[in-house]
C-alpha cells in the first residue's frame, strides 16, 4: 500500500498539523483534550503537548481534513501535482532515473525524490506532456522557490 499513509503516522509526507480545534480540558501536566469534528469521532481526542502547535494565525499552515481525504479507517492518499525536477544517478553497475515530484497539499520545499520508474508506473499522467525537466535544468524550480 505504497502511497497510502495511516492518520498520525511519522513520514516524510504526513502531514504537519490538520485542522483547528478548541481545547476543551487539560488533562496533567502535558496533554489536552480537542473538541474533533464528528469525521475524526474514532479518533481519541487526547493528545500530548508535543502533537499540537498554539493556532499562530497563519491559515497556510493548517490543512483541512476534507482537503486531505481521510477514509473511515483513517487513511489518506498522497496525490502527486507535477514533476519539478529530473536526475539520473550513476552507481557501480547501472544508472537510477529519479523525478522530484509536488504532492497536493505540500509545498515546493516539502517536494520529495522518488524513483522515476515507480512513478510512471504509477501515475503515468505526469508523464505524458513531455514537460519534464532533466538533470541540470531548474527553471521550473526557480518559478516555485
Amino acid at each position: 500500500m505504497k502511497g497510502v499513509m495511516k492518520f498520525g503516522k511519522k513520514g516524510k509526507l504526513s502531514p504537519r498539523y490538520i485542522g483547528l480545534y478548541r481545547i476543551s480540558k487539560r488533562i496533567g501536566n502535558v496533554a489536552y483534550e480537542l473538541e474533533l469534528p464528528q469525521e475524526l469521532a474514532s479518533v481519541n481526542p487526547v493528545f500530548h503537548i508535543s502533537m499540537l502547535k498554539k493556532c499562530m494565525s497563519d491559515p497556510s499552515l493548517i490543512i483541512p481534513t476534507e482537503d486531505i481525504g481521510i477514509n473511515d479507517s483513517l487513511s489518506y492518499e498522497e496525490i502527486p501535482i507535477q514533476i519539478l525536477d529530473r536526475q539520473v544517478r550513476k552507481l557501480r553497475t547501472k544508472e537510477v532515473a529519479s523525478v522530484k515530484v509536488l504532492w497536493k497539499n505540500h509545498f515546493v520545499e516539502e517536494a520529495t525524490w522518488e524513483a522515476e520508474e515507480d512513478m510512471k508506473k504509477r501515475y503515468p499522467h505526469l508523464f505524458e506532456s513531455g514537460d519534464i525537466p532533466d538533470q541540470g535544468t531548474n527553471s521550473l524550480l526557480r518559478l516555485f522557490n
